[in-house]
């Protein structure tokens, strides 16, 4: 009797993990003896299709939670970041909108005056080739000089071409003007009429601007105030040549 009783508290200890008094407390009277037996090895039919025991599983379960929860930080702080990003290129586009169309407005409108002054009359304008998607839309350049009817700026001898490009690239400068600039020969294709007008434009900018003009043309050169000219007297050796239109001017008494 003592053996048995011995052999079924270690049965309870080892498969269950229980002392007798653990077991005395969790004991419950049986109705029948048979169905606790049936329904004992119908538990135990299913334990063990459960498979093996992970006996590391909550540990496991610690860890995996512990990384859930700081990737769920990390995710959150991202779309938080990702709404704040796309509210600010929100509010950029808007500014760059309205600045752009402040200043196209600005410029088409100088564009106009400085081609009337440089072609003699005419009119000339910019036109948006979509206006509904202004930041990424063309820019047509609708120009009429005077006692001509032009459909397409291809239809423009190269001198006209440059004075459109000359006239543009003024009226952008009234609007951000620079303080500094440097021209090569840009008005290497005009005639002379229009190379005393590009040259005496040029002059009225330069109370902002200081020009230096790369040139071989004589009505660009006469409204300088300093010439600078290469030379070589020898061969292989340039020499810089400085001519100063105020100091002609006194010498000649004009």
């Amino acid at each position: 009797m003592l053996k048995e009783y011995d052999s079924i508290i270690s049965k309870l200890w080892e498969e269950y993990q229980l002392t007798k008094n653990e077991a005395e407390k969790t004991a419950v009277q049986l109705e029948s003896v048979p169905k606790a037996k049936t329904r004992l090895n119908e538990l135990k039919s299913k334990i063990r299709a459960l498979g093996n025991v992970n006996v590391g599983a909550i540990e496991e379960y610690k860890e995996v939670a512990e990384k859930y929860s700081f990737i769920s930080v990390q995710v959150n702080d991202v779309e938080k970041s990702k709404a704040e990003i796309e509210r600010l290129i929100r509010e950029l586009t808007k500014q760059m909108q309205e600045e752009f169309i402040k200043s196209f407005e600005e410029i088409n409108r100088n564009f106009t005056f400085t081609f009337k002054e440089l072609f003699g009359g005419g009119t000339a304008s910019l036109s948006l080739t979509d206006p509904e998607d202004i930041l990424t839309s063309g820019i047509d350049i609708v120009v009429h000089p005077p006692g001509k009817i032009v459909v397409h700026l291809d239809a423009l001898s190269g001198g006209e071409k440059a004075l459109v490009a000359i006239a543009l690239y003024f009226a952008i400068m009234k609007v951000r003007p620079a303080p500094f600039c440097v021209m090569d020969e840009i008005e290497a294709a005009l005639d002379e009429v229009n190379v005393d007008r590009f040259a005496q434009y040029v002059r009225n900018l330069t109370d902002k601007t200081q020009f230096i003009l790369i040139t071989h043309r004589r009505g660009t050169m006469e409204e300088a105030d300093v010439l600078y000219g290469v030379t070589m007297q020898d061969e292989g050796v340039s020499k810089l040549l400085e001519l100063r239109a105020s100091e002609v001017s006194a010498k000649l008494g004009i």
